[in-house]
């Protein structure tokens, strides 16, 4: 390895064959830093996806109602039907796995049109109706103020919070909310708080930064929803399954409400702790994706360096019988030949890691630039693509074993090289 004659030669061979040296390392220059791009891009996927849903609370899941489908108990197929207060309290009576319950309304027919003014401001928003659990599953940023709390809901306060794209167009820049009153769908509310979604990747029904949030019990007193709720969410507690669990609250309603047991589509149902694993198995899926690709573009260009060494190999025939002659050692020969074929290797091969570390961090910069001109809570699926040390290091090793398989079967040849036939080689 230290031995300098032997480095002259290798780069003299290398001068002296610049083209074919240059074509025969670009095949791992190519596969190394493609398995650079393709794995820094699977991780700026998986830190998209996963910066935008990260304080979401995986172990919950949500429900509405949709029509049955089913007759039951002298009801008709088609009916519609709804949740109402009660059902949440006999949920937590009778669901022992369920944690935190947040019953929702979705105002729908309080959101058409410029439904919020406020002095010569107006605009167009949803409105939604929350108990303070909600936070606990959808967590927010409180910008100004605070959420709504277990007092609002007790007393009905006409109390709101208000997300940043309805601050931005109802305020003054700069101006304090907090205290402030506007007219929601012809009822007066005054403003509390302004929140900042954790989870802009994650959106049940409508933007979250143009959303009005109302305590959910004053919001069925003044828009005549009676006991109504629209759909609710819940989290499982630990040991439990939040699948297990939604099949214990689904079979609770169906029966309080005279549901068929076997009518799956009357209640729609999303479950959070599915979608995680899911999205795990697909980043797991991708990423065995791209090794398989980068591994395989990496092979190919071994073996174009190993089809190489053997022409080196048979241009070096005479050499080689020469050096056999005067009593070189087999592992001296093989070792010439492999080390040549790991330089070429390691060299193709650390170039690519370094343009595809280069790559991925210009992309990063480019990236960094534009979010920050991007409102807070925007959906951002890619983000931060980067490779780590371990990546790396594992690349630089996948580089040195390449090389040495490369080399192997050409050093081989070289060895079984008789003296006397090799000095007869024309």
């Amino acid at each position: 390895m230290f031995d300098k004659d032997r480095w002259q030669e290798i780069f003299i061979a290398i001068k002296q064959n610049k083209l074919r040296s240059v074509l025969t390392a670009f095949g791992v220059f190519w596969g190394i830093f493609m398995l650079v791009v393709m794995t820094g891009s699977g991780n700026g996927l998986v830190n998209g996806v996963t910066q935008g849903t990260a304080n979401f609370a995986s172990n919950s899941a949500f429900m509405w109602t949709q029509n049955t489908t089913k007759p039951y108990k002298g009801f008709r197929q088609g009916r519609w039907w709804n949740f109402n207060n009660r059902d949440m309290e006999i949920i937590r009576d009778q669901v022992p796995g369920v944690d935190v319950i947040a019953p929702r309304l979705q105002g729908w027919d309080v959101s058409q049109g410029e439904n919020v003014h406020r002095g010569l401001r107006s605009g167009s928003f949803t409105v939604n109706g929350d108990y303070p659990a909600y936070n606990l599953i959808d967590p927010s940023e409180m910008i100004h103020g605070r959420f709504i709390n277990e007092m609002d809901i007790h007393l009905r306060r006409k109390v709101c919070i208000i997300g940043e794209r309805v601050y931005e167009v109802m305020f003054e820049r700069g101006e304090d909310p907090v205290g402030q009153y506007m007219k929601v769908s012809g009822v007066y509310f005054q403003v509390v708080g302004v929140f900042r979604t954790l989870n802009p990747n994650i959106q049940l029904g409508s933007n979250k930064s143009e959303s009005i949030y109302v305590p959910f019990t004053t919001m069925q007193q003044v828009y005549n929803y009676g006991d109504r709720v629209h759909y609710f969410g819940f989290t499982a507690k630990d040991g439990h399954s939040v699948a297990e669990t939604a099949e214990q609250v689904m079979a609770v309603l169906k029966n309080n409400h005279s549901v068929a047991p076997d009518d799956n589509d009357a209640i729609g149902h999303f479950n959070v702790e599915e979608m995680v694993r899911t999205m795990t198995y697909l980043f797991l899926g991708i990423n065995m994706l791209i090794w398989i690709v980068g591994i395989g573009t990496l092979i190919a260009g071994a073996v174009g360096i190993s089809n190489i060494m053997v022409v080196v190999v048979k241009e070096r025939t005479k050499e080689i019988g020469i050096q056999r002659a005067i009593g070189a050692r087999p592992w001296t020969i093989v070792s010439q030949i492999l080390t040549e074929s790991v330089f070429l290797t390691t060299l193709a091969g650390f170039m690519g890691l370094s343009l595809g570390t280069l790559v991925l961090h210009g992309v990063d910069t480019a990236l960094t630039h534009a979010q920050a001109s991007m409102p807070a809570d925007e959906q951002v699926f890619f983000t931060n693509p980067e490779i780590g040390v371990t990546m790396a290091v594992a690349s630089l090793i996948i580089l040195i074993i390449t090389g040495l398989i490369a080399g192997l079967i050409p050093a081989q040849k070289a060895v079984r090289i008789k003296p006397i036939e090799a000095l007869r080689h024309e």
